[in-house]
């Protein structure tokens, strides 16, 4: 006979199934956690390990060599300590030779590897690329392979999605929008609202006849005045806002541009700019839609029987648009907004300080240019037809904008495995045009490259880089070349004529010559001159 005792019954008890359930349940999601846990360690470690190696084992394979990979932070760190070392004093002497300075890292490492050599944001590969046929193949495009790489983190806060970097369709349909709002006639009737702020900026300078001028801080304004009235169809003080908090942006995106953060950590951690950037952003956002709404309500109310003709007004009345395919959101229209307004300010604005500055130093060059003016313009205020027969100043421009690049390099991305020259180059590669080796290499330019020389341009662009157009970019190349560029050209041209009608100038004993990044090359403490009218 079987002794039941009630230990025996105990074990089948309902209490110890449950119990023996709930274990199996724990002991179920547990497993389930460590997978998903492994699962997605494979993948970070996929993506910042077997990725960079590989990718580094291929392009060795090929001849590209470059700084090799550490784990996580690539090249990171160098390229901060050669910067930070170079930007820490300025430049002793008046040198146009600024490579070294402004990007000491890839002038190292050119000449270490070679005119193609693989560098690392994080776990990124990317191809540094300053042959001129190598670089024209990429921007032409032909097969659309190479697009433009998503942007992130600070730099999406100052564009957006907007025409900069946008692609496919809504790229197509942005571009025709901006080649319409700045087509030659277009430009043409903007001339009289440039040449009035011009005259407005030079009425205050009466006042430093004889005396020094810092005129960065001029042109910043003058050149925010410009876009405001040509392109938003308000005034400079209407849009300040907007502009400030562009600024501001701006240095909270260069001061972070080559920080790596571990993929995930930033949606945990925080920090102080990212939190000001933020506000920055909502700042600009709001701004842009009380000039919409400020248009839309002048249209409603009758004051005004349509949006517009400039730029701004060309953007409303495609929001308003019956045509769904032609349509864009209040989205679209702020991000077109942002890219313009930094746009169309901060590039002019670099061009016109440097020329001013070269012209100061090389007075001979101010004086050729001076008498060319009053030969064709006379005391006239510059009209399209006197503007285009300006070769001296093209020329100086020409040279201004290859020893002073406004934007340095060009970033794309390849879609899919594309074969590139002798290059076999795989998808998701990141590639980084430097524009400003190509503009400083000697074997271009020739030995005296880092001499101001107006006369290389006499007789074109592509003769003056021994015979290669593609050598010189700076407003890019391509389909995606800058819309503006003869907005800024032409703007530049007017703003130069009037000033050199009315003034000579030298530089000031003041000014040191500290040339840097912040998104565009422009001088760190200003550009001195001492104005004397003429």
């Amino acid at each position: 006979m079987v002794n039941w005792s009630p230990k025996r019954l105990d074990c089948c008890s309902p209490r110890k199934r449950k119990m023996s359930a709930m274990e199996s349940l724990v002991v179920l999601l547990s497993s389930s956690l460590c997978l998903f846990l492994l699962q997605i360690l494979v993948k970070f470690l996929y993506r910042v390990w077997w990725t960079p190696i590989r990718v580094q084992h291929l392009m060795r394979s090929q001849g590209i060599v470059g700084p090799s990979y550490r784990f996580l932070y690539g090249t990171n760190d160098q390229l901060l300590k050669m910067r930070t070392e170079a930007l820490s004093r300025p430049m002793t002497d008046l040198s146009h030779n600024i490579y070294p300075r402004i990007q000491p890292h890839l002038y190292l490492w050119i000449n270490k590897y070679g005119t193609n050599f693989l560098q690392w944001f994080g776990p990124q590969p990317q191809l540094v690329m300053s042959e001129p046929d190598l670089i024209k193949e990429v921007l032409t495009n032909k097969d659309r392979i190479y697009r433009k790489p998503p942007v992130q983190g600070y730099s999406k806060k100052i564009l957006g999605n907007g025409l900069f970097t946008s692609q496919g369709e809504k790229w197509s349909k942005m571009r025709k929008l901006a080649n319409y709002a700045f087509h030659g006639e277009s430009l043409k009737n903007m001339i009289p609202e440039m040449v009035a702020s011009v005259e407005m900026m030079l009425e205050s300078w009466d006042k430093y006849h004889g005396k020094e001028i810092e005129v960065f801080e001029e042109f910043r304004r003058l050149t925010s005045e410009v876009i405001s009235r040509t392109a938003f169809g308000s005034s400079y003080l209407e849009g300040q806002n907007i502009f400030d908090m562009i600024s501001k942006l701006a240095v909270i995106t260069q001061r972070n541009s080559f920080k790596f953060r571990i993929p995930g950590i930033g949606k945990i951690l925080r920090y102080g700019d990212e939190f000001e950037a933020e506000e920055l952003e909502k700042g600009i956002h709001n701004s842009i839609l009380k000039l919409f709404k400020k248009r839309e309500e002048r249209v409603m109310s009758g004051e005004s029987d349509s949006y517009g003709n400039d730029f701004f007004g060309l953007l409303i009345n495609t929001y308003h648009d019956d045509d769904e395919s032609k349509k864009i959101s209040v989205e679209d229209l702020v991000d077109e907004c942002k890219t313009f307004y930094f746009g169309g300010q901060e590039t002019t604005n670099t061009l016109l300080s440097w020329t001013v500055l070269l012209l100061a130093i090389h007075t001979d060059w101010q004086e050729e240019a001076r008498n060319e003016i009053l030969k064709i313009l006379g005391q006239q205020t510059p009209n399209a037809e006197g503007i285009a027969k300006l070769k001296i100043m093209s020329m100086i421009i020409n040279e201004t904008l290859r020893l002073y690049p406004p934007v340095l390099s060009l970033h794309r991305q390849v879609s899919k495995e594309i074969r590139l020259g002798k290059l076999t180059l795989p998808a998701n590669m990141y590639l980084l045009l430097s524009i400003l080796a190509l503009h400083h290499d000697p074997n271009i330019w020739g030995e005296d490259v880092h001499l101001f020389k107006p006369e290389r341009f006499s007789e074109g662009v592509a003769k003056a880089a021994d015979g290669n157009s593609a050598a010189y970019l700076p407003f890019g190349a391509g389909p995606r070349i800058c819309v503006g560029f003869n907005f800024a050209t032409i703007e530049a041209k007017i703003a130069l004529c009037m000033i050199l009608q009315r003034y000579s100038f030298r530089l000031s004993p003041a000014y040191v010559h500290s040339p840097f990044q912040l998104l565009t090359v422009r001088p760190q403490y200003g550009v001195q001159v001492i104005l004397n009218a003429l």
